[in-house]
């Protein structure tokens, strides 16, 4: 990471470790929905557990890379666009967090043939979050790489655009309450959120990128 902060190794370190956070998030968040539709509560618990961990962890650390940044007055002319960058990171895990969250206070009863739905979606919407890691990594050390990553954020954020309306189509097509329908819609849209939040960083990126080649 040393093209953005080429002096100050310890805030290249602390960035390294908040996207470390937000990847290891990503495969957690993944774990844990296949855990609940698996009907494994000890393993979902421990999993989100973790993932609570991990965002508590990333928030600190974009708290200490925030004060740096103002205190020592560092990289003057791209700090605004650095702090947003990170609090917008910052959403991604926030809205792992939130999905993992919701499954465990509302316990949706997700019939046996909707699993496969669910288990994709959440596996598209995890590679969305990790590629915007890299194309976040690829910002700080190798401007250049930044497309390359940000491509497939587009990519993987569609596809779970389809995938879901697969999985909602799916939904309403079954004999059961309309009121479990709507249930099950509304948990479909939350595991596609973390794809969400990744176009959305995916799309500040690109304009942060092109201000850094100008």
């Amino acid at each position: 990471m040393s093209f953005l902060f080429k002096n100050t190794k310890i805030l290249e370190a602390q960035i390294d470790e908040f996207l470390d956070a937000i990847s290891q998030s990503a495969i957690v968040y993944k774990q844990a929905i296949n855990n609940y539709l698996a009907g494994d509560m000890e393993k979902f618990e421990e999993r989100m557990t973790a993932i609570d961990r991990l965002e508590s962890k990333a928030d600190k650390i974009r708290r200490n890379v925030e004060n740096q940044l103002y205190g020592q007055s560092l990289i003057p002319e791209h700090r605004g666009d650095v702090l947003a960058l990170l609090e917008s990171m910052d959403n991604v895990i926030d809205t792992a967090k939130q999905t993992v969250n919701q499954f465990s206070v509302e316990s949706p009863d997700i019939p046996e043939e909707l699993n496969d739905g669910y288990s994709e979606l959440a596996e598209i919407a995890a590679n969305a979050a990790e590629a915007i890691v890299r194309a976040t990594r690829a910002f700080f050390n190798d401007i250049a790489a930044v497309k390359d990553h940000l491509h497939k954020v587009y990519f993987y954020e569609k596809e779970a655009d389809t995938v879901g309306d697969k999985l909602k189509r799916h939904v309403f097509s079954l004999d059961i309450e309309l009121s479990r329908k709507i249930h099950l819609r509304y948990f479909a849209l939350h595991v596609d959120n973390l794809a969400d939040r990744s176009e959305e960083v995916a799309d500040r990126l690109s304009i942060y990128s092109i201000k850094r080649e100008i």
